[in-house]
């Protein structure tokens, strides 16, 4: 595992985490798998399996592990407080019906973007898409409009961590090259991707703001490059993606300034 500059960095917490990581992908595993997948010795990933299953996050069956249910819980925490994707659903499917095409929310998570909601037209593409879905955020539209609102210094530290998505994008720009894309996002407002995650795919994005202007996701309109031009994508779809990310923006807004209720 990497170094840490921070002395209240918790390194049991993060080995924990690299364990359950592990599963994905190979959801039943002996010991010697966990700990080779979560680059950690033996007897650690062997304590941490223990502790995980005494807390009913994983479960063992002749000598090999997978994850209990109860992980969801994990998730649902981040859900729990942030069901503003649930009710950005009609705004989502509102842009589906005006442009046929599907539209998702993304956030930024390292150096990738996570789809946080999604609204899907049946079309033949080369990426299956789901809520949850990671793809590295420079080689999307999503990715750019959330990596230009970044500070120099906050970008430096995303674009050096490691994607965690798998994915090998035929489009990896150098630091200089990505500066200027991103200058370009800022500039325009709004941000596209030809072709750049994976072939046949294009996508055009915009920024959802808070009230003081920091961007917290992004939306965008994704298209198949045989059926849909990218000046199709600026002229026809672009417009309606505005509009809806400023009005996703509004909702945000308006859900912030909701009284909490307090017990007692």
């Amino acid at each position: 595992m990497r170094e840490r500059s921070n002395p209240d960095f918790v390194e049991a917490i993060a080995r924990g985490f690299s364990v359950v990581r592990s599963f994905d992908g190979a959801p039943l595993q002996s010991l010697s798998e966990v700990a080779q997948r979560a680059e950690l010795a033996r007897p650690t990933a062997r304590r941490i399996l223990i502790t995980l299953q005494e807390l009913g996050y994983v479960a063992s069956k002749e000598g090999r592990f997978e994850l209990t249910p109860r992980v969801l819980e994990l998730g649902v925490a981040f859900y729990g407080g942030s069901d503003f994707w649930e009710t950005a659903m009609p705004r989502l499917r509102q842009l589906v019906d005006l442009t046929n095409e599907s539209s998702s929310i993304a956030v930024l998570d390292g150096s990738d973007v996570v789809y946080v909601a999604r609204a899907a037209v049946p079309k033949l593409v080369t990426l299956s898409v789901s809520v949850g879905t990671r793809f590295p955020a420079a080689q999307t539209s999503l990715g750019k409009v959330l990596l230009a609102d970044l500070s120099a210094e906050k970008l430096s530290e995303v674009v050096a961590t490691p994607s965690r998505s798998g994915i090998v994008p035929p489009w990896n720009p150098s630091r200089e090259e990505l500066d200027a894309v991103l200058a370009r996002v800022r500039e325009q407002g709004w941000a596209i991707s030809d072709q750049q995650l994976a072939p046949a795919i294009r996508s055009i994005a915009a920024p959802i703001r808070k009230s003081d202007g920091t961007v917290f996701a992004a939306l965008n309109v994704n298209a198949h490059a045989a059926e849909t031009t990218l000046e199709y994508l600026q002229e026809s779809h672009l417009p309606h993606l505005l509009r809806t990310a400023s009005e996703l923006g509004d909702d945000y807004a308006l859900r912030a300034r909701i009284p909490v209720a307090t017990a007692g």
